[in-house]
């Protein structure tokens, strides 16, 4: 945009020749100029906060040269607005709510094209919002402006101004060539300021990426210890920044969703829809419509249209659960989704667009299904790019102490109960459990556990029966009352020495019995020596 307020190459032209001599006027004005530029670079020099910095050298600047009403702003930290930095003396330390965005006003054009702009008469330039420091309340005052941009590189991130003599083209050229230089200055520091954040930012992450890993946490809902687990969490780590198609595979139970959840949680669309398909609850008919929609009288009982789960989760992450059992006709219209994003609703000739990123889950071997013909192979080729494996409880033992102690400080707030803990022999049928329905099986029992206790102990007898003698259900063999009784009696002893140290007597007054039956039965029933017990509470 030119006007005649700009300043352009024709109105340099019109700046008078330098004086000779030292008391020309010219000489007077460079040796102001660079006394500014020297204290300009003292005060950018200094270890103080950016905004006191900055602040300060406004005052120099006007101190040293008779610019007036300089103005230091900056990008917001989303990058849409102009926002005040700092001012000079006249208003030093105000906070000032005025905006400038992207081609708003002389100060957004300069943000938007990166090029400086002089005006030399402000109260001939109707573009001028003058929202800071407000010069046409003071009526029609004529006076300069100049506004540099301030770049890193090549980008523009923020702008510099002040007032000078207006219709001086000396003033205002020399005001040009000082900001400039001065800009260049501020976008130094700017620049230094970003990269130390960064750099935080990026140690923070770090920081607490390693802390996941060390305490087996994924956003808080993962648990895990195991180098199973740990190996789950890097994986969600490394895919989670990306829009990569995952699939989540493991046993019923395992965690699957919690793993698609941290994906979502984890990546850049996490603040956009999550939507959950489970595709094994849903007959075919059923399943199509909830993935893509149906039109109006599309089938028997479809009244109004409806948008699927597809549109749902537009800009975020549709996760797939059961993937495996998908129909042939549901196959090819999820691969067109998944190659093209696009799709038809159901009863609809229109082509519809998604920008949707996938999670799929199955516990079925995809493998064999495309050797056998269920599952295409193209499909289980574009889902299977980043595959994930949970492995099952029964092969991280490692992790069950530590998930039965997160369920059980979950449930017991929930329920209201006090503080807990698990008993040594509940935490040994624990681990020896074979554990078929893995986290989600654990998960119940703890549950069922809170609430049969009585006290502020889970003692074996406590757990499920399943639990008791896992060797007998595995092979369905009847369980004898002498072996329930013996489990019974031998959480109480061991409990009751725990509590005293491994001292049997008093283990024993406690329990109601001699100190020589209670020798027996730790004899019989494969309790560890009392002296085991001395150094636990």
């Amino acid at each position: 945009m030119e006007t005649k307020n700009f300043c352009n190459k024709d109105f340099l032209k019109n700046i008078p020749p330098c004086l000779e001599g030292p008391e020309g006027r010219c000489a007077k004005r460079h040796g102001q100029i660079m006394e500014a530029l020297a204290g300009l670079a003292r005060d950018l020099g200094q270890r103080v906060p950016l905004r006191s910095k900055f602040a300060q050298c406004l005052s120099v600047l006007e101190a040293e040269t008779g610019l007036s009403n300089s103005t230091l702003m900056l990008l917001s930290p989303n990058g849409e607005e102009l926002r005040v930095e700092a001012l000079g003396a006249s208003k030093r330390g105000a906070e000032h709510p005025a905006r400038y965005k992207p081609g708003e006003g002389i100060t957004g054009q300069v943000l938007k094209t990166g090029e400086t702009v002089l005006i030399s008469n402000l109260s001939r330039e109707r573009k001028f919002k003058d929202r800071i420091h407000q010069r046409r309340q003071l009526g029609n005052i004529a006076v300069g402006f100049i506004c540099v941009p301030v770049k890193i590189e090549d980008t523009t991130v923020g702008t510099l101004s002040v007032d000078t003599v207006a219709d001086d083209p000396v003033r205002l050229n020399e005001g040009r060539l000082l900001l400039e230089i001065l800009a260049s200055m501020v976008a130094q520091d700017v620049m230094m300021q970003r990269m130390v954040l960064l750099e935080q930012e990026m140690a923070l992450q770090e920081q607490s990426h390693r802390e996941a890993l060390q305490n087996g946490k994924v956003s808080g809902k993962i648990v895990g210890d195991s180098s199973a687990m740990r190996e789950v969490f890097q994986r969600i780590q490394q895919v989670a920044v990306s829009d990569t198609t995952v699939l989540i595979r493991g046993e019923t139970g395992t965690g699957k969703e919690l793993v698609a959840t941290a994906i979502h949680e984890e990546s850049p669309r996490k603040e956009k829809p999550f939507i959950k398909v489970n595709c094994a609850a849903l007959s075919e008919s059923l399943l199509e419509s909830e993935l893509f929609g149906h039109e109006k009288g599309a089938f028997t009982g479809a009244l109004y249209q409806r948008k699927g789960r597809l549109e749902e989760a537009e800009g975020g992450t549709l996760f797939l659960d059961e993937i495996g059992d998908f129909s042939p006709a549901i196959q090819v219209k999820m691969l067109r989704v998944l190659q093209e994003k696009q799709f038809e609703r159901v009863g609809s000739n229109q082509t519809l667009t998604v920008n949707v990123r996938i999670l799929a889950a199955t516990n079925v071997d995809l493998e064999a299904a495309v050797k056998n013909g269920k599952f295409r192979a193209d499909l289980f080729y574009r889902i299977n790019i980043f595959p994930i494996h949970v492995a099952p409880l029964r092969k991280r033992k490692s992790d069950i102490l530590l998930l039965a102690n997160y369920f059980v400080d979950k449930h017991r707030k929930k329920i209201g109960k006090p503080l807990l803990r698990l008993s040594t022999p509940a935490i040994n049928m624990l681990i020896a459990y074979h554990w078929p329905g893995n986290v989600r099986e654990l998960e119940n029992c703890i549950e069922y556990a809170i609430l049969i206790t009585g006290n502020e102990t889970i003692k074996g007898q406590d757990l499920p029966a399943t639990l008791q003698f896992p060797g007998h259900i595995e092979t369905e063999e009847a369980i004898s009352l002498k072996d329930r009784v013996e489990v019974v009696e031998r959480d109480c002893i061991v409990d009751a020495l725990k509590r005293y140290n491994g001292n049997v007597t008093g283990a024993a007054r406690e329990l109601g019995i001699t100190a020589r039956m209670v020798r027996y039965k730790i004899q019989n029933l494969n309790i560890p020596a009392p002296d085991t017990f001395k150094k636990q509470k």
